[in-house]
């Protein structure tokens, strides 16, 4: 009976210290965390812990991120204050054996592979007296002229939004936008948005909201913002009025001094707007050869920061016919490395 006491005093003292080397094994007596600066990247993985800790990531965890348009920290860019490269006539290639009205070599895969992020497609009916929505096609012309489009560059719209919707589903933060020119009634090109499985992925902006941060639209899998040139329609609120929800410079000039830094569609008061850049010949289609020399590294950097310069205001795009000639890639990876137009110009991507 007089064991108890020294017993029990012993296995008190014992069972404190297992809590206590228990404790200092988990960092209970290390010193407290200093409280997170929401402005500041804790783990430097390119996002700031303010805005990992509202989305539910880890700010001290690198491995816990999100990746938009190939950086993390782009995630935290609005969608027009991003600088995306553009094909004109996205679909017209002769790898999709358009044979008049050319304006790639290389199609779809090779463009997107290529980085080609924004795309301009012209939505017809096969011709004028199929106008169906199962007829929905791709051409580049006027249904008024002769012969109708769709007779030399008919491409299969529903395989094409196909392959998007698929190199989309298998990509990793990518935002992607399409500016159609339309010749077709919106119930149609719903119909092709439906089928292809686009239309699940479309953003809806309203006039004078701001556009949404990059990481958003990943996070929301609304990663499709659609322009079209038809107005506004209530009974398809993803489907913008293009020269309403942005604007653009003119275009198809015939010779490199006519380029200019003024507006052309649209009002110019839009946040997302189009930096045209490509020339014509004088029968009015692309020109393959001055396409190397307008789509030139320096050429086209200089051109975008002199217009960034006078709009104060980033391109969203910079649209290009024969994409392959030049550096549509590089002069846009420039770019969305800079903060203001003023800042000093980044290395060469490939240097």
């Amino acid at each position: 009976m007089f064991e108890t006491e020294p017993r029990e005093s012993m296995n008190r003292s014992l069972g404190a210290v297992l809590i206590a080397f228990s404790l200092f094994l988990s960092g209970c007596t290390s010193e407290t965390e200093k409280p997170l600066d929401p402005l500041q990247d804790e783990d430097g993985d390119g996002l700031s812990n303010g805005w990992e800790l509202e989305r539910g990531f880890d700010p001290r965890n690198a491995s816990d991120m999100l990746i938009c348009q190939g950086q993390a920290k782009f995630c935290e860019r609005q969608y027009d204050n991003h600088t995306f490269p553009e094909t004109h006539n996205s679909f017209s290639t002769f790898e999709d054996e358009v044979w008049m009205a050319v304006n790639h070599y290389t199609a779809l895969q090779a463009q997107w592979d290529g980085g080609i992020r924004a795309f301009m497609i012209d939505i017809h009916h096969l011709s004028n007296d199929d106008t169906e929505k199962e007829d929905v096609r791709f051409c580049h012309g006027s249904p008024d002229a002769f012969p109708h489009p769709c007779m030399y560059s008919e491409v299969d719209a529903f395989a094409w939004l196909s392959q998007l919707n698929s190199l989309m589903n298998n990509s990793s933060g990518d935002v992607v936008t399409l500016l159609i020119e339309n010749y077709v009634p919106g119930e149609h090109v719903d119909y092709l948005f439906n089928v292809t499985g686009m239309r699940d992925k479309t953003w809806v902006h309203q006039v004078g909201e701001d556009w949404p941060m990059l990481g958003d639209m990943v996070l929301n899998g609304k990663t499709l913002v659609v322009f079209w040139d038809y107005s506004d329609d209530e009974r398809w609120p993803w489907l913008h009025h293009a020269w309403t929800h942005s604007w653009d410079t003119p275009y198809g000039e015939d010779e490199e001094s006519q380029m200019s830094c003024t507006v052309g569609r649209g009002s110019g008061e839009a946040e997302a707007w189009h930096l045209n850049n490509w020339l014509s010949t004088p029968w009015g289609f692309a020109d393959p050869i001055r396409s190397s020399d307008v789509n030139d590294y320096d050429f086209l950097l200089t051109r975008a920061i002199e217009c960034w310069e006078v709009f104060d205001d980033r391109p969203t795009f910079i649209a290009v016919d024969y994409w392959g000639n030049g550096e549509i890639l590089n002069v846009t990876l420039t770019l969305n490395e800079m903060d203001h137009w003023s800042d000093e110009i980044p290395p060469h991507p490939g240097i």
